[in-house]
């Protein structure tokens, strides 16, 4: 099987399953703390239990610091993009990197039953088809040496 044709769910089950979320209402700033402290690039912006965006580096770098705005004054929900682009387990990797390049995005949130089950990243999906393609090579490798 391609690795383009991977389920999103099996991509998911090799990464890390944290999910690292703020609130709308929280200050730019203080998300931007929490993207450092949590060594990521973005975070899910929730409201209760409900998705309304995702805020990024990319959000904060042309909507706040292009704009000649306070990272401490601008509200999430003032800056994130909305709505928020979900995949579900049955997407395949070919999916996720059609829906990024042309929604030019780099997080996408996973969606089971209304409840994000986890995020990918452009970044996620590039290792996971590099370690696919590796394996193919060292089977192909293996089958040409006849071992």
């Amino acid at each position: 099987m391609s690795e383009l044709a991977t389920a999103v769910s099996e991509v998911l089950k090799k990464k890390r399953r944290d999910l690292w979320s703020t609130s709308p209402d929280t200050s730019v700033y203080q998300c931007m703390e929490k993207m450092a402290e949590k060594e990521v690039g973005a975070l899910l912006v929730m409201q209760g239990s409900e998705l309304v965006g995702v805020i990024s580096e990319r959000d904060y770098a042309r909507k706040v610091i292009l704009q000649g705005r306070s990272s401490k004054e601008t509200a999430v929900s003032e800056i994130m993009s909305a709505p928020a682009l979900c995949v579900s387990l049955e997407h395949t990797v070919g999916d996720c990197m059609q829906i990024m390049t042309k929604n030019r995005i780099r997080h996408l949130p996973v969606r089971v039953g209304g409840r994000v089950t986890g995020i990918l990243s452009i970044g996620d999906l590039v290792n996971w088809i590099i370690t696919e393609q590796e394996e193919t090579i060292r089977h192909l490798e293996a089958y040409i040496c006849g071992q």
